[in-house]
């Protein structure tokens, strides 16, 4: 009989110890055992530049000019970003600019319109 428990987030029964972590090889989920801090329910909240709370879908504004990254482009100040997704990452916007196309953003330089 196994002392090890099923998957918190999809309940697998084929979990395993590694280390003093659990891992799920169906879902990826790692988790401590011991640990009395519960991520399953933490919401990452993504502020803008002047701290206002940013939601998928919100429309914002580039407060900086942006050089965009292997071109002489540049996304000037003002520039209105439309339907926002929000990612994981150290670049936490995905977007669509009109005139440069699919790009990713940093939240320290935008503001919510």
């Amino acid at each position: 009989m196994s002392t090890v428990p099923n998957c918190p987030k999809c309940n697998s029964e084929y979990t395993y110890e590694d280390g003093t972590q659990f891992v799920c090889p169906e879902c990826a989920h790692e988790w401590n055992p011991t640990s009395t801090d519960d991520r399953e329910g933490d919401v990452r909240i993504i502020k803008d530049a002047n701290g206002n709370v940013l939601n998928d879908g919100d429309t914002v504004s580039v407060i900086k000019d942006l050089k965009v990254k292997g071109t002489s482009l540049v996304v000037k100040i003002g520039t209105k970003v439309k339907n926002i997704r929000l990612i994981e990452g150290d670049h936490d916007i995905d977007c669509k600019i009109d005139g440069f196309g699919a790009m990713k953003l940093k939240s320290e330089f935008v503001k919510k319109i």
